[in-house]
């Protein structure tokens, strides 16, 4: 006689439907579907969760490097207008210089002009000299106004960061040793820089 609680055809059903075929295998069964159902659960969620935090933290790091790509051209813009506004200003400065610079030749210029077309029959050669002398103080004292120094050493002693010595010749006493006794050539300072070292002649001392 057969059990009514006990389905006749296992093939047909479950093991979670017939728990008379082997109950305990029903439950363990039961169990495991469960706990997968479970876990693939919590991994989906986990997934997202991951992938939300990838999303913030990628948006982020894109809105720090766009933040920081418009300050690097703010500031490269703003360089490019001060370096252009500096390079103007330099050339600015340079013109008015020069342009300050031959107003004060002008008047030498003229004195030069002048002299250059006298004519050699009716002027002596003392008038010639004096009117060339004067046009060279007019010329110095316009180019001291602009920092220009003449270096003309005779009788000082030599000073090799502003003197060149071309030659020398034999001192009369030990105190004129190193002394400059001629000056072939003057030199020229301008505000402190040395653009021409006088050329001298130095005496010696041999004893």
């Amino acid at each position: 006689m057969s059990d009514p609680n006990v389905n006749q055809d296992p093939t047909k059903t479950s093991s979670f439907d017939n728990e008379a075929i082997d109950p305990a295998t029903a439950a363990a069964a039961r169990a495991r579907f469960d706990a997968s159902s479970a876990d693939s659960s919590d991994a989906a969620d986990e997934h997202a969760s991951e992938s939300e935090g990838i999303a913030l933290i990628t948006g982020a790091l894109e809105r720090e490097v766009n933040e920081q790509k418009e300050k690097y051209l703010r500031l490269y813009a703003e360089f490019e207008n001060f370096r252009r506004r500096t390079v103007k200003e330099r050339q600015e400065a340079e013109l008015k210089g020069m342009q300050h610079l031959l107003r004060g030749l002008l008047e030498t210029i003229d004195d030069v002009a002048r002299f250059a077309h006298v004519d050699p029959a009716s002027t002596d050669a003392k008038t010639v000299v004096e009117g060339v002398a004067m046009v060279e103080r007019k010329l110095l004292k316009s180019l001291a106004g602009h920092g220009l120094e003449v270096i003309d050493p005779k009788g000082q002693p030599f000073d090799p960061a502003l003197h060149e010595a071309i030659t020398t010749t034999p001192a009369a006493t030990a105190e004129e040793d190193h002394l400059v006794a001629m000056v072939y050539q003057v030199g020229y300072v301008h505000n402190g820089t040395l653009l021409r070292p006088a050329r001298v002649v130095v005496t010696q001392w041999n004893g």
